[in-house]
């Protein structure tokens, strides 16, 4: 069973998820890259979003082989990690940030099992609410996926647009938070047309969780995520805002408040 402390550091996300639902308002995750373009960027990122309308930040753990990822966020990690972003650099990122939003762990398993037994409330005491492990599936080290339940994060899963309901409601019974529904098939990226048949698969896979649907890979404008709000509880954008900063951190803010201005005008 999660500990009191599970209880107090993972419920945030619920509760923004309970607040948006009370008023009718849909959520917008932004995920970033820690430690790109540099640190002090970083930080001024992580605090702009979430004073331009975030819900929920996805605060990207560096990895040297970031399979799942396209050449946006490729090579925004490949740069953080030549700058000397570590796991324990992306905790200490979070601490200092000190927003009032929830911010989910995006991670490959290799740094998280890397940075030690206690980096799951080590990272809870810097601020992180929940994780998300992009190469973690359900079932695939059981004693591995009950530590991270068990720990004081939201347990985040993803389901792909071609899973089955079964297989959805398997996945779902064993996260928290909400769900990650990837959009389409591939890596991440922007794309310019929003999958068809997303309205289907979103509601399948209601049919089976009652946790917030988020749907994410491809969003890259505020029509887009528009769109995506019709349909979801919530919008998922990383490629776009992370190739925005590489211009500026004020060009990253001014798309996520766009963003947020379309969400809300749906």
């Amino acid at each position: 069973m999660p500990s009191a402390s599970a209880t107090t550091s993972s419920s945030l996300i619920a509760t923004r998820f309970a607040a948006l639902k009370q008023r009718d308002a849909k959520a917008l995750v932004v995920y970033i890259t820690a430690g790109h373009p540099d640190r002090a960027r970083s930080l001024a990122l992580l605090r702009g979003i979430a004073d331009a309308g975030a819900d929920v930040i996805e605060l990207g753990v560096p990895f040297s082989d970031p399979l799942a990822d396209g050449p946006v966020i490729q090579a925004s990690s490949q740069r953080a990690l030549e700058q000397g972003m570590t796991f324990d650099g992306v905790l200490e990122l979070a601490s200092e940030a000190a927003v009032s939003v929830p911010l989910v762990l995006f991670s490959y398993l290799n740094p998280i099992v890397a940075a030690g037994p206690t980096a799951l409330t080590r990272a809870s005491a810097a601020g992180i609410h929940g994780i998300l492990v992009t190469d973690l599936p359900v079932g695939g080290d059981p004693e591995l996926e009950r530590e991270i339940g068990e720990s004081p994060l939201a347990f985040i899963r993803l389901v792909a647009p071609t899973t089955p309901a079964p297989r959805m409601a398997e996945i779902a019974k064993h996260g928290s938070g909400f769900v990650y529904l990837i959009s389409r098939l591939g890596v991440t990226g922007m794309q310019s047309e929003i999958a068809s048949g997303l309205a289907a698969t979103i509601e399948r896979l209601r049919s089976v969780t009652a946790l917030p649907v988020c749907v994410g890979f491809g969003i890259s404008g505020p029509e887009q995520a528009k769109s995506v709000a019709m349909m979801a509880d919530g919008v998922i954008v990383g490629s776009a805002v992370v190739r925005a900063a590489e211009t500026s951190v004020d060009e990253a803010v001014k798309l996520v408040r766009a963003m947020r201005k379309a969400i809300d005008e749906r």
